[in-house]
């Protein structure tokens, strides 16, 4: 019985990694206008406009109600994107609200996101999205990428970062089941994927202990941070 639930285990894992890979634009192209911006110096160059779109974890809140702006995985990107384009100018613009969810922050997009004029655009709204369901949360998604993409805006999408009262080993988990959502609709747009549910289940897979990751149960210190954000820069 073990063995066959090991088994499972990796063909669940397979499968995951597969519909990642349907899902990303190519990583080595998709920003490839954006980078060859990001390469240009005065006075032949612009601002760039990153905006992070979502919940308490972009927003950087860490044990509650402490947040920690400069560690949040937003600033960890600006910081890393500094060192390979130092002559860049790069805006981080977080448009996060903690809290909340897709269908909420769907209804304030063309408000409070669009008119940042964003270059990339980031959605990270999955791990406060169990509230609402996979249903609300697809038809909200959906909603918010076809509103940037007729503006042409590059698009993000951001697997969820851990719960631990969630067992993210634990095979079609919740987070799981929306991490599997966003691989989809990544693959339906033809846009990016950071799979941040892939990477701290990747340190839990290993054997290391999510909780070392983790400010409290639902949001990241510095470190699970880091691994979100090193995500996001394999499209840099």
């Amino acid at each position: 019985m073990k063995n066959r639930m090991t088994r499972l285990l990796l063909f669940v894992l397979a499968l995951h990694w597969a519909m990642a890979g349907m899902a990303q634009a190519d990583p080595q192209t998709y920003l490839e206008e954006l980078k060859t911006e990001l390469k240009k110096k005065w006075p032949a160059n612009r601002t760039i406009n990153l905006v992070f779109h979502g919940h308490s974890v972009p927003s950087g809140y860490f044990q509650t109600p402490a947040v920690h702006t400069l560690e949040a995985y937003p600033h960890q990107v600006l910081q890393q994107l500094k060192e390979l384009y130092p002559n860049a100018v790069i805006n981080v613009i977080t448009t996060s609200i903690g809290g909340e969810n897709s269908v909420q922050g769907q209804k304030r997009f063309e408000k409070d996101v669009l008119p940042h004029h964003p270059d990339v655009l980031f959605i990270d709204y999955a791990l406060n999205d169990r509230a609402i369901g996979l249903e609300a949360s697809r038809i909200a998604m959906e909603k918010m990428i076809r509103k940037a993409l007729k503006k042409h805006i590059k698009i993000i999408l951001m697997t969820p970062s851990p719960d631990l009262t969630v067992d993210i080993l634990k095979q079609d988990n919740i987070l799981s089941q929306f991490s599997q959502q966003l691989i989809q609709l990544a693959a339906k747009y033809k846009i990016g994927l950071a799979d941040s549910y892939a990477a701290f289940y990747d340190e839990a897979r290993s054997g290391k202990q999510l909780r070392d990751y983790m400010a409290q149960s639902n949001h990241p210190n510095g470190k699970g941070h880091r691994l979100i954000a090193d995500r996001i820069m394999q499209w840099f």
